[in-house]
């Protein structure tokens, strides 16, 4: 992956402090996105304007018609990088809900976004396979997909995140609120 393009703004006090940035990974059906529904408004009562930028909704937009290429997805997590740093630099408080497969997406993410926090939500693959709502693990199987993360694709744990979550023995909530209290001690 080339070095990114990410232009370099400095970051708006607001009165809520500074915003920052929250990547979520994990495999797919970790538990990413139930985490992030109970994280977003958590955030919020504590008075920040919060967005969040879910791949696959965004994927819609970036790449409609999806080959998951690793130039495809070069170009994705770039872009995905790149809105979140300008939505931070405008005192929004941004959750990047994706897998991000490889380290260097969400490191390009982080060296774009200094007030950023990388959470692995960890869980079998099995189980992964069995919480699997979307399909995604049985279209791998079947050989419908070739680029499922963990399954014909690497994916890339982080080496040292700033949280690790067992999505299979931490409650939704109770992740949301460990992230929510790791934030207030960085950031706040």
């Amino acid at each position: 992956m080339k070095e990114p393009c990410i232009p370099d703004h400095p970051l708006p006090v607001t009165h809520h402090g500074r915003a920052f940035a929250i990547w979520i990974t994990g495999l797919p059906a970790s538990g990413k996105s139930t985490i992030v529904s109970a994280l977003k408004p958590q955030l919020e009562e504590l008075g920040l304007t919060v967005e969040v930028l879910e791949s696959d909704e965004a994927r819609r937009i970036i790449t409609p018609e999806p080959t998951y290429s690793e130039s495809e997805r070069d170009l994705f997590y770039r872009a995905l990088a790149f809105t979140g740093q300008r939505l931070v630099a405008h005192g929004v408080t941004v959750i990047f809900d994706a897998t991000a497969s490889r380290r260097v997406y969400r490191d390009v993410a982080r060296a774009a976004i200094p007030r950023f926090i990388e959470v692995a939500v960890e869980c079998p693959l099995i189980t992964c396979m069995e919480r699997d709502k979307k399909g995604t693990y049985r279209r791998g199987q079947s050989g419908e997909s070739l680029t499922v993360p963990g399954l014909q694709s690497p994916y890339e744990e982080p080496i040292h995140p700033d949280l690790r979550i067992d999505s299979t023995a931490t409650l939704p909530d109770d992740a949301a609120r460990r992230i929510r209290d790791l934030a207030k001690a960085k950031f706040f």
